[in-house]
């Protein structure tokens, strides 16, 4: 409750006097002396409070009675009393009123009774901190928005306070004021659910501007961009059991917060058939999502980089757990696939000493196949290396025997320099590969000269043939 008290304090020695707010539990803490001080300078507008014409302003602090509708032109946030709990006299000049706030300003200067009247009664709610905030905008003034929003990201976030946040009034909603508030909002809840597999029912039963939050982050920690289309498909279904609204939803609030062009080619053809979708405009987002894959890697980079200074944030990849792979697939002469995978160094850097990425699925004759990168000891050196693997996805009792060979970029060249070939029958589950694929310990891999990093990308290529 202090935090309240140091606004009327801090919000008077300002000049500004419609939005204090007078709580029960306050008003021993805040003596007379302090909130009467006038004298400090706006560092606003450089403008003082020493003018002598001051009208003497009756704060008068009331709340709707009993039998009134709770909801009738007022914030829902109100913290309601029944009876005039306090009236306070205050000294404040009302050009200096009529400067900070629009609202007093045609209120002295528009003929009203008010602008004849050297006393002027304000009846204010009882209510917390928010309700500053919205007096504020009701009565608009911008400083005091800005520093209600400034002690309100001060407080200890909750999901519940950060969602309030966010369902504040659109016309509070669009100030400049508030923004960073809102901001810090949606941040918070983006935290607390990157891992949304851990708070499945609790993510699940949030609103709208939640789901938006979180889906508006690029530290989302989850398998891959399929497995956020087909959340956002889940939740709107449950949330939205109406088709047409569900379409709306969809179609103009989450369609742009999932990244279509990181979604494999199989989950895009799906999209093409879901009827969630409006189907021309399911059309459009995957025939954006297919020129994005067939782009360069460095136009794939520099339209990323586009983005990443606006709310659209399609081209920009998430640290996904299966990492994406581009994949170039051949039917003739015979089945075969070029399967190209990106990791960054400090991608790299994390897997010491014993750890793996998986990279996402990729088909071959209608079979699932993976990649995977490992830091390995050497069997025969007992040193850390950069291993690399191949494994075909778990489905019945089928086996195939492949042709493969494991390539990367290599400096000075930066060409793809192959660097080992195999061939393999393989069954459900099973992986084959090379645990030390550069023949080299783990800490020259990773060393500022390494020959495997360029501008700080790691990139592999894997080829795959289907064996006659």
């Amino acid at each position: 409750m202090n935090a309240v008290c140091f606004v009327m304090s801090a919000v008077l020695l300002t000049g500004f006097v419609f939005h204090f707010v007078f709580s029960v539990l306050d008003l021993s803490l805040c003596p007379d002396e302090q909130i009467l001080n006038g004298n400090q300078p706006d560092m606003d507008d450089g403008v003082g409070c020493e003018n002598l014409d001051e009208d003497a302003v009756a704060m008068v602090e009331e709340t709707q009675s009993g039998d009134e509708d709770a909801n009738s032109n007022e914030s829902s946030w109100s913290m309601d009393f029944s009876t005039v709990l306090r009236v306070k006299t205050l000294h404040i000049s009302s050009p200096i009123l009529a400067a900070k706030s629009p609202f007093f300003y045609k209120l002295f200067s528009n003929g009203m009774r008010e602008s004849e009247q050297r006393h002027v009664t304000l009846r204010i709610n009882a209510s917390a901190l928010l309700d500053v905030l919205m007096a504020a905008d009701k009565f608009e003034v911008a400083s005091c928005m800005r520093y209600c929003s400034q002690l309100l990201r001060n407080l200890p976030m909750t999901p519940e306070s950060a969602l309030l946040y966010l369902d504040l009034p659109s016309s509070v909603l669009m100030g400049e004021a508030v923004q960073p508030l809102t901001d810090a909002a949606k941040q918070y809840l983006a935290a607390r659910y990157k891992d949304m597999t851990k708070f499945q029912e609790e993510v699940m039963a949030l609103p709208l501007a939640g789901i938006e939050a979180i889906l508006s982050s690029d530290d989302l920690q989850i398998a891959s961009e399929d497995a956020v289309y087909d959340f956002v498909l889940k939740w709107a279904r449950a949330q939205y059991p109406k088709l047409e609204e569900r379409r709306e939803v969809l179609g103009s609030r989450l369609a742009r917060f999932i990244r279509f062009p990181y979604m494999t080619c199989r989950k895009l053809k799906k999209v093409l058939t879901c009827n969630d979708f409006d189907h021309d405009a399911a059309s459009k987002l995957v025939l954006e999502a297919l020129f994005f894959k067939a782009e360069a890697p460095h136009r794939q980079r520099s339209l990323a980089v586009e983005e990443s200074a606006t709310m659209n944030r399609r081209f920009i990849e998430r640290a996904y757990k299966y990492r994406p792979v581009k994949v170039v697939e051949f039917e003739l002469p015979r089945q075969q696939c070029v399967v190209y995978l990106d990791l960054k160094k400090e991608e790299c850097a994390n897997l010491f000493p014993s750890g793996r990425v998986y990279s996402q699925a990729f088909h071959l004759g209608g079979q699932g196949f993976f990649l995977s990168a490992h830091c390995n000891m050497d069997q025969q050196s007992s040193f850390h290396c950069f291993g690399l693997f191949l494994g075909m996805q778990e489905k019945g009792s089928l086996s195939f025997a492949v042709d493969y060979e494991f390539a990367a970029r290599s400096k000075p060249t930066e060409e793809f320099v192959s660097k080992y070939k195999g061939n393999y029958t393989f069954t459900g589950g099973k992986a084959v590969g090379y645990r030390n694929l550069f023949a080299i310990p783990w800490t020259s891999f990773m060393a500022e000269d390494s020959l495997y990093f360029i501008n700080g990308i790691l990139h592999l290529r894997a080829e795959l043939t289907i064996r006659q």
